[in-house]
């Protein structure tokens, strides 16, 4: 009997493949399935983003300033715990998480530190932030307008993407109609005031580390998505306005081509999506995607493999169109990143940029039988589980029945038993496995950073007008119970020095906390 292989997402692959339709699509033109620019690579490179944020201001600013020196394009913001759930640093609840996972933002002082000596003009800044991306963002125009730059030339990302909290990673405040409300908001603000930024980066990345498969990745993010296209739209907003500032991230796995089917998949689909729903600008209609590399599949068992895993995960998301790449360091299942692992993890991006080749041509692996077979099967696949979805009334009626949690969950359950039996070969942990002395390059955020950040704060709360900072956050309080676009008074907030926990606590008082089904 013949072996059968499969995919991660249960497709069989052929043995052998043939010419499923002709090649008529062409890359810079609806539906996208080949890329959203004509040219792509030919003209100029995605953007390469390392992930960094870690302990105070000051020394995330100072692995930034080493990044930008190692050819980095753009920075990508990582933020601690309790600044993704809106608890200053001197909360109870900030104890033992302060710094550790990202860096720890407090108040416009602490913007004022993370960026110094950067030019926020010139420079493109994603910052991973969901729950409190609407404070991080007025943080973030505050702090330009005083480097005095202009607002309509400052770039960047917000991922601002709370469905996929409530399905698969927790750091969540608010319900999901307030929070989707938050949304609604920064798209309306965002599009008169800082017309250059992205909006929202709509994830499929946490949804994929959670334990869902390529296809489940692929149909949750673009459901969530066209929610928020619909929240939107309810507003009266213009989606041939708006949804030029929408951006994705993917995940980049190991099954290198279910992954470039994938995103090719993605393009596809989410272009008759928008035009579904009114969206006649073809900039409207392109998905634009950021990757990183896959971190759930780094090791911590022969750590070095790690470096392979990653350049074949950048292989994928290039040979796949994407517009920005981040890649993990190989240390990362160990530790935050070194140094060294980091620089290793940028020279990974810039050897395939340079040295491979592919940036030569459009879409390297069109017309191949087999990754066009495959991704109109992972878009049949995906399709097949938005219909589901959208039988359940949309992505935030799924997510309030459990739906998508259960499908990540079981997606997880069974990858886990496929290693544990040995189906699955990941190796270093399952097959060849050698005797190893332990990782000793480690690097570690102490507790002392948090008794730093509350003595700041402490300092702050003494020096600022602490009467225009009572009365904006009454203002702010005043308006959550209203229609009124919240970003105004957000900004106007941060530049009273008002700091991240008195905002989020703000409107918790007007909306309450989020418990999950």
């Amino acid at each position: 009997m013949e072996k059968k292989i499969s995919t991660d997402s249960g497709i069989e692959i052929q043995p052998l493949y043939t010419n499923p339709v002709p090649m008529e699509e062409v890359p810079g033109s609806f539906p996208f399935t080949r890329g959203i620019h004509a040219s792509m690579y030919r003209d100029k490179l995605w953007t390469m983003r390392q992930y960094a944020g870690f302990s105070t201001a000051e020394a995330s600013n100072k692995r930034y300033h080493y990044l930008l020196g190692q050819g980095v394009m753009g920075l990508s913001v990582a933020f601690d715990l309790p600044t993704q759930i809106g608890y200053d640093s001197d909360h109870p609840m900030a104890e033992g998480e302060v710094g550790k996972v990202g860096v720890a933002i407090d108040s416009l002082e602490d913007m004022e530190v993370l960026f110094s000596g950067i030019d926020l003009e010139k420079v493109s800044t994603s910052m991973t932030i969901n729950a409190t991306a609407y404070i991080l963002l007025a943080l973030y125009i505050a702090l330009a307008k005083k480097q005095g730059a202009d607002l309509k030339k400052i770039s960047g990302t917000i991922q601002n993407d709370i469905l996929k909290e409530y399905a698969a990673r927790g750091t969540f405040i608010y319900p999901p109609k307030p929070s989707m409300r938050l949304i609604t908001d920064i798209f309306d603000y965002c599009s008169r005031e800082v017309p250059k930024w992205n909006t929202i980066s709509i994830s499929g990345y946490h949804i994929r580390e959670a334990g869902a498969n390529a296809v489940q990745e692929l149909a949750f993010t673009l459901s969530n998505g066209k929610a928020y296209l619909q929240a939107a739209l309810e507003k009266g907003l213009d989606i041939n306005v708006f949804a030029k500032r929408l951006s994705f991230f993917f995940n980049a796995h190991n099954h290198l081509f279910e992954e470039v089917a994938k995103f090719r998949a993605a393009r596809n689909m989410w272009a008759h999506i928008t035009q579904s729903l009114g969206a006649t600008d073809p900039k409207a209609q392109m998905l634009r995607f950021h990757t990183q590399t896959g971190g759930s599949t780094l090791t911590a068992q022969q750590p070095h493999n790690n470096i392979v895993r990653v350049a074949v995960q950048t292989l994928a998301a290039t040979l796949g169109g994407t517009q920005s790449l981040h890649t993990n360091g190989f240390d990362e299942a160990i530790s935050l990143p070194t140094e060294a692992a980091a620089r290793i993890a940028l020279r990974t991006q810039q050897i395939i940029g340079y040295e491979s080749g592919i940036a030569d041509t459009v879409d390297p692996l069109g017309g191949s039988y087999y990754v066009e077979a495959l991704t109109r099967e992972v878009e049949a696949k995906a399709w097949e589980l938005i219909g589901k979805i959208d039988a359940m009334g949309g992505s935030v009626a799924a997510v309030e029945q459990g739906f998508i949690q259960d499908e990540i969950a079981r997606s997880a359950y069974r990858y886990q038993q496929e290693i544990e039996t040995g189906e699955k070969v990941i190796v270093g942990v399952n097959k060849f496995v050698v005797e190893e002395e332990a990782h000793t390059d480690v690097f570690r955020i102490d507790d002392s950073i948090r008794k730093l950040q509350s003595e700041k704060l402490q300092a702050l709360r003494s020096r600022r007008s602490n009467e225009k900072a009572t009365a904006a956050l009454a203002a702010l309080k005043a308006a959550a119970g209203t229609s009124a676009n919240l970003m105004p008074l957000v900004v106007d907030a941060v530049e009273c020095y008002c700091t991240l926990g008195e905002i989020a606590d703000t409107l918790r008082k007007v909306w309450g906390e989020y418990s999950g089904i």
